[in-house]
């Protein structure tokens, strides 16, 4: 029974960024179907699954805000509450990619709504940026979820055919993005390095470049979108190459923050791609592996909300 209880009224936002890894998996996976002309609407029933379990754990994360409105705050004094409800609106957003679709009036008014919802999310978090302790204002890679995580609007705003607002909203994420990347570059330099459970969070570097690549190719600006696909492989080649020292904690609730980045890389090499040769190759492999552990993420961290092991984790605010 405790464990019921705990399961909304200590609902943890960590729920959200593996929700936000396997609707970006769903998205892949419908983008292969159209390039290797697959006969299995894979990528419909992964974003299916994704808009429920977004549903169930957005509504659940609501009620706990309702019984209790200061659990938001405190969910945003820790680093897994802040990445964990920036994944919560920005998986809005990629929920509304995938009804554009089936319902291409209901996703605008959805990434509207989570537009403003994730700028509130974000006025927030920089307050507690400003107004916590020193040792919370270093710049770590949540930050490009809660302030260069708007660039998950654009797709929507293309596939609507408001190429302009689209277009928009990737030159106004681009100089963020940059400026936290060259923050990050410097702290790298000084050794400044997160302890072993935090060092997950690092792939989230590899979503804007990854992001940004498949939004400029949409829009069909070509060399932007090779610049950033690039840059894209040569952090994915640094966290693969680093794989021992990023994971050296063992399973951590911070795992689901590899989920969306790799998801959306994937989505990457088959735009390139499209499909074909042994670049098309590659780009299915990717998939197949990222799938295994996306899956994989999610599964263990539904287990964890379940038996409120990962709001204990996490320090998850109770309502």
């Amino acid at each position: 029974m405790a464990a019921r209880s705990a399961a909304w009224r200590r609902m943890p936002p960590a729920v959200f960024p593996a929700v936000l890894g396997l609707l970006g998996l769903g998205l892949a996976w419908r983008r292969a179907q159209l390039a290797y002309g697959a006969a299995l609407p894979i990528g419909e029933v992964l974003l299916g699954a994704g808009v429920a379990l977004l549903v169930v754990a957005g509504l659940t994360y609501l009620a706990k805000i309702v019984v209790r409105p200061g659990v938001l705050r405190e969910d945003l004094r820790v680093l897994p509450g802040r990445a964990g409800t920036a994944a919560m609106t920005l998986s809005a957003m990629l929920a509304a990619t995938a009804l554009v679709p089936y319902a291409p009036g209901f996703a605008g008014a959805l990434v509207a709504g989570a537009l403003i919802a994730h700028a509130g999310l974000a006025a927030l978090v920089a307050h507690a940026i400003a107004s916590g302790p020193a040792e919370g204002r270093v710049v770590t890679p949540v930050w490009h979820l809660v302030f260069v995580g708007f660039i998950l609007a654009a797709p929507v705003l293309a596939a609507l055919g408001r190429g302009e607002a689209a277009q928009a909203v990737l030159l106004a994420t681009m100089p963020v993005a940059a400026v936290i990347y060259a923050i990050s570059l410097w702290q790298l330099a000084r050794g400044q390095l997160p302890p072993p459970p935090l060092r997950p969070v690092l792939a989230i570097h590899l979503a804007p470049a990854s992001l940004f690549a498949s939004v400029a190719a949409m829009l069909g600006m070509g060399m932007l979108a090779a610049f950033w696909a690039g840059l894209g492989a040569a952090v994915l080649a640094g966290l693969l190459l680093s794989g021992r020292w990023l994971l050296a904690a063992g399973v951590t609730p911070l795992w689901g923050a590899l989920s969306f980045p790799l998801a959306a890389y994937a989505s990457v090499l088959i735009i390139a791609s499209g499909g074909t040769g042994a670049f098309g190759i590659v780009a299915g492999v990717m998939l197949v592996a990222v799938t295994l552990l996306v899956l994989a993420i999610l599964a263990l961290v539904l287990r964890g909300w379940v038996s409120g092991d990962l709001a204990a984790r996490t320090n998850a605010a109770e309502a």
